[in-house]
């Protein structure tokens, strides 16, 4: 038994084998007690130990405190400062240069580039296949642009180079294009012309045409006319289908004053053949000859005026309708429709 008691080959005995008072304990009462202390001892209690302590534990409590430091500074930084600090302790501990982390930028790419690489002056049906989230992207663009007239690059109009491009939403606004010259570099607002022009145009390694309109200032007009005349547009004096609802109108009219001349001329050889018959009774008709021009100059009076009332009063309506009932209602135009028809000359 001494054998289990002695400590460092010294002659001295544990301090667990000795009681409270310095005296010497059992040491089979000893080993009972501390067995039972190692089995009553709860997981998260520490263990007994003599009154120094052990160089080891002094050294777990000092890593211990010192993970917690650090665990803390690293939760205060920001994701970029702490892959700066990973990095920097890896070249450190393992070696190497700053400019191996580094990511290549060569294959990055912007929405801007994007657009640049899969836009189209035309959208197609077959360009619509096999669509990409790229192709996607330079499509709802597209479907943003005001396609009715064209801003014009004419700066290389001596090579007989033209670039065009469709109209954003601002410049639609602030009528850059329509109500002001459609070049890139001018702004004047007086003189326009309309031009339609065909644009072929290389895209994508195939060649295509367009049909396209411009605004353009005499100056800017004169530089894309500068190797051959392009087509000029014009504004139509009267509509067809004007001209087709005019021309019944007109021949209902013709018709009816043709019927009064025929009934006047026709009352006239009367009164005349009465003369020529009865001589004697002419000197008792005068008077009424004289009451019955009087009543044929009244009624081609109150014909003349008619017409011109008629003519005051809408096309649809014929002078013989007057008697007939009462005058149709004239339905009033809406908003839009008076703005349709202001802006239908204007937008060739």
């Amino acid at each position: 038994m001494d054998s289990l008691v002695k400590v460092h080959g010294g002659g001295g005995y544990d301090s667990d084998f000795s009681d409270d008072d310095g005296q010497q304990e059992d040491p089979e009462r000893a080993l009972k007690r501390k067995h039972e202390e190692e089995i009553l001892q709860k997981p998260f209690q520490k263990g007994r130990h003599s009154q120094k302590a052990h160089r080891s534990l002094h050294s777990n409590e000092v890593d211990r405190e010192e993970a917690r430091n650090r665990r803390a500074h690293i939760i205060s930084l920001n994701a970029f400062e702490r892959h700066k600090k990973f990095v920097g302790d890896y070249i450190l501990y393992y070696g190497g240069h700053l400019a191996d982390f580094r990511r290549s930028a060569d294959k990055d790419k912007t929405d801007l580039d994007v657009l640049r690489e899969n836009h189209r002056f035309l959208w197609r049906d077959e360009d619509e296949e096999d669509m990409t989230w790229e192709k996607e992207l330079a499509k709802r663009y597209y479907d943003k642009l005001f396609k009715e007239y064209c801003i014009a690059d004419l700066s290389r109009y001596k090579e007989n180079k033209f670039g065009f491009r469709w109209r954003t939403e601002d410049e639609v606004v602030s009528g850059n294009g329509q109500f002001e010259c459609g070049n890139k570099r001018c702004e004047t607002q007086e003189g326009l012309k309309s031009w339609e022009v065909n644009f072929a145009y290389v895209e994508h390694g195939e060649k295509k045409n367009a049909l396209v309109k411009l605004r353009l200032c005499p100056e800017c007009s004169f530089k894309l006319n500068y190797h051959h005349k392009r087509k000029e547009v014009k504004a139509k004096t009267k509509r067809p289908s004007e001209e087709n609802q005019e021309a019944p109108q007109k021949t209902k009219k013709e018709k009816e004053k043709k019927r009064k001349r025929k009934r006047s001329s026709s009352h006239s050889k009367k009164q005349r053949h009465k003369r020529d018959r009865n001589p004697s009774a002419s000197s008792d008709n005068s008077e009424e000859s004289k009451d019955s021009d009087k009543v044929l100059t009244d009624k081609l009076a109150e014909s003349h005026s008619l017409d011109s009332e008629a003519g005051a009063e809408p096309k649809s309506q014929s002078e013989g309708d007057h008697w007939r009932g009462p005058a149709p209602a004239v339905e009033e135009k809406s908003r839009e429709e008076e703005f349709d028809e202001y802006f239908q000359d204007m937008f060739l």
